[in-house]
């Protein structure tokens, strides 16, 4: 019997495919010299334009105040007279026979406390004034009129009041910075936006919740603003008190050498004043940069 022939089928299955491996890539790094030359590159940027013009301003005063009749003394002169000073700025003789050192110093001192409180002091009645409607308009205007009033013409009602130069000086900074301090505080106030409040009103933060949370941080690039100028004032103002108000200081030591008839030692005494000016305003500027994470301006 025959029997039906019977199919065989063979199935090759296909082999399964295999995935390929992901591989990350990794950024590549620079190298160590291509990240050095690209910071000296951007340093370079930002420094050597001010020294060319630097070097150009003491070219051409050199060549103006070398001529016969000057009344200036020329950079050469002016460092040979103060190199003393320039090398030795710690030395101390007793009374106000002082090196630079201790009369910027004492100046300084005397601009942190004025400064500090001019600063609680104008972010409280800022944030007053920028709060509340009644505040404003029964404060403002006389903060508008006190502002206008120059640093020194405080002094003599200061000196009456207290009776002595050193708080004489400090209330003389105070009243002087504190006014950008309240004016650009109250603005940034004013210019919280009002989504702000309604979410602290929906989420029932309290008075002071509020105030540490919402109304601070969206002020704060009017703050530091206020308190950059505040600075300025603060340090222009310390220079003019000292010079009358005697002691040590380094407004004192300008107006000194001024009647010692020094004006080598007045130039440099400018020098330092505008050196430590400019820090002081960097220190502001980057503080503010750090609380506000970089919406202050600079």
């Amino acid at each position: 019997m025959n029997m039906p022939a019977t199919k065989i089928e063979v199935e090759t299955a296909a082999p399964a495919s295999v995935a390929a491996p992901v591989v990350a890539m990794t950024p590549r790094r620079p190298p160590r010299a291509e990240a050095y030359a690209r910071m000296a590159k951007e340093t370079a940027v930002r420094v050597i334009p001010p020294l060319v013009v630097i070097a150009l301003l003491a070219l051409v005063w050199e060549l103006v105040c070398r001529r016969a009749g000057s009344a200036l003394p020329p950079p050469s002169k002016v460092f040979k007279d103060t190199k003393e000073l320039i090398f030795d700025p710690f030395f101390d003789h007793g009374g106000i026979d002082k090196g630079l050192f201790w009369h910027l110093s004492a100046s300084l001192q005397r601009v942190a406390l004025g400064y500090s409180l001019s600063a609680i002091a104008g972010i409280a009645l800022g944030v007053l004034v920028g709060q509340s409607v009644w505040a404003m308009r029964g404060l403002d205007p006389l903060f508008q009129v006190l502002r206008t009033i120059p640093p020194l013409a405080w002094l003599p009602l200061s000196l009456a009041a207290f009776r002595d130069g050193q708080p004489s000086a400090i209330f003389v900074i105070f009243i002087t910075s504190i006014w950008p301090i309240i004016i650009n505080t109250a603005v940034g106030i004013r210019n919280i936006p009002q989504d702000y409040r309604n979410v602290a009103a929906v989420v029932q933060l309290n008075p002071l919740e509020f105030f540490a949370k919402i109304m601070i941080p969206a002020a704060a690039p009017y703050i530091f603003t206020g308190l950059r100028i505040g600075i300025g004032l603060s340090w222009l103002a310390i220079i003019a008190a000292e010079m009358l108000i005697g002691g040590v200081g380094i407004g004192f030591f300008i107006w000194d050498a001024w009647n010692s008839s020094h004006i080598s030692e007045i130039i440099l005494a400018l020098f330092y004043v505008g050196i430590v000016g400019f820090v002081l305003d960097r220190l502001i500027a980057g503080l503010g940069k750090v609380v506000t994470r970089g919406t202050a301006q600079n």
